[in-house]
């Protein structure tokens, strides 16, 4: 894995700014060059398409939007959300979402829309079936710790997230359903954590504590000590003697299937690595926000991923007029005084509270351009309402490109 093994030399920064589809970089300190959205997602070179960056930016929104944008300029186009809040399914018009892809009804253009929630379970579930024989898979998915750990396990989302995409993008190199697969990350600070989860859960795994509770069923009864006795003592005093022995059976039951997730999630981190994925950060005009997606762009770089570029979702809308916002509070003072209870004043403090508005979030935007001005960026205006249907979509896609 990327964090454990040592890199071949510095990150060369083709991999994230040098093709044209991402805008030009001669750009000042105090901008960033332009993120070309339908580039992007034109390009057949890009298979795979993850959002992420910190929750309540209007994520999973942008993902559905870019989804649908994709799929009506003619891709094959299947996106995968793992956000609990299940938005995704009433925006694209479908009863309910779950582990298996679902088309999107009305779709125009030439391409097709799938689209899928994670269910953490069902995939551990998918996977365990997969690689045991039936009979130990019945024996781990009817083991009350194996349940535990499939449903609650911290980093198992995480890590399943990662197993669903290698198997769509697996199962889409087969039989060429898709050709582009766009996922929605956690919303939440740890949204990167999908990286680090394989080797979190290798850890659990291949710890001490799992490797003392193998022991009675790797090794002769001679050759268990008398420090590993009083440990397993122990352990029944603490945890009682019924959940020792259950976790003791899924560890002895699972030791067989722990090299294939290893396999597999290198396999899956490698395909995060290649070309043919870019990463897009979304972040809001605030600055908790930026400062979060300077923190995923940070680690996208030391994690050799690579990075498409920032969409600044929900700016405030420049206001309309030409009065600075000095200017408009001048002016509404003096009618104030002249009309007391005046509309007039009361939309002048509006303007002029609208301009400072936009003028601070475009100084945030230079700060962050002046951190990292090599990050493509595209800024989508904040919407009037939420979005609820597919026009909605289509219009933050339009957004999005620009047109």
């Amino acid at each position: 894995m990327s964090r454990t093994t040592p890199r071949t030399g510095p990150r060369s920064p083709t991999r994230t700014t040098s093709r044209a589809r991402f805008g030009p970089l001669a750009a000042p300190a105090s901008s960033a060059p332009v993120l070309d959205v339908d580039a992007l997602l034109d390009d057949p070179g890009t298979e795979i398409v993850v959002c992420c960056g910190s929750g309540g930016v209007g994520k999973t929104t942008v993902s559905a939007a870019l989804a649908l944008r994709a799929a009506e300029r003619g891709r094959r186009v299947v996106v995968v959300t793992i956000d609990p809040a299940r938005r995704l399914a009433q925006a694209m018009g479908i009863e309910r979402l779950d582990n298996t892809p679902r088309p999107v009804p009305d779709v125009a253009g030439s391409g097709t829309l799938d689209a899928m929630m994670l269910d953490m379970k069902r995939t551990f579930d998918e996977v365990v079936e997969s690689q045991a024989t039936p009979e130990k898979a019945r024996q781990i998915l009817g083991n009350p710790f194996y349940v535990a750990l499939s449903s609650s396990f911290a980093g198992t989302q995480e890590y399943m997230a990662m197993e669903k995409l290698g198997q769509i993008h697996r199962q889409a190199r087969v039989d060429g359903r898709y050709d582009l697969i766009v996922v929605d990350t956690p919303p939440s600070r740890s949204a990167l954590d999908f990286l680090d989860a394989p080797e979190r859960l290798s850890r659990f795994l291949d710890g001490r504590f799992i490797r003392l509770l193998l022991a009675p069923a790797k090794g002769p009864a001679r050759l268990m000590t008398a420090g590993v006795g009083l440990i397993t003592n122990a352990l029944t005093r603490i945890l009682g003697a019924q959940v020792l022995r259950d976790m003791q059976t899924f560890v002895a039951a699972f030791d067989t299937l722990f090299g294939g997730f290893r396999a597999r999630a290198e396999s899956t981190f490698a395909l995060l690595q290649a070309d043919r994925t870019a990463f897009l950060v979304i972040a809001a005009p605030e600055p908790d926000a930026l400062r979060e997606a300077a923190y995923f762009v940070e680690r996208l770089g030391e994690d050799e991923m690579p990075l498409a570029g920032l969409i600044v979702n929900r700016a405030s809308p420049a206001a309309q007029g030409g009065l600075s916002p000095d200017e408009a509070t001048a002016a509404a003072t003096r009618l104030r005084h002249q009309e007391p209870g005046s509309t007039t004043a009361g939309l002048l403090r509006l303007h002029a509270d609208r301009s400072r508005l936009v003028e601070r979030e475009a100084g945030l935007r230079a700060r962050f351009a002046a951190a990292h001005p090599t990050v493509p960026t595209a800024v989508v205006p904040a919407l009037a309402g939420d979005v609820h249907d597919l026009d909605g979509l289509r219009h933050v896609g339009e957004l999005l490109s620009g047109t």
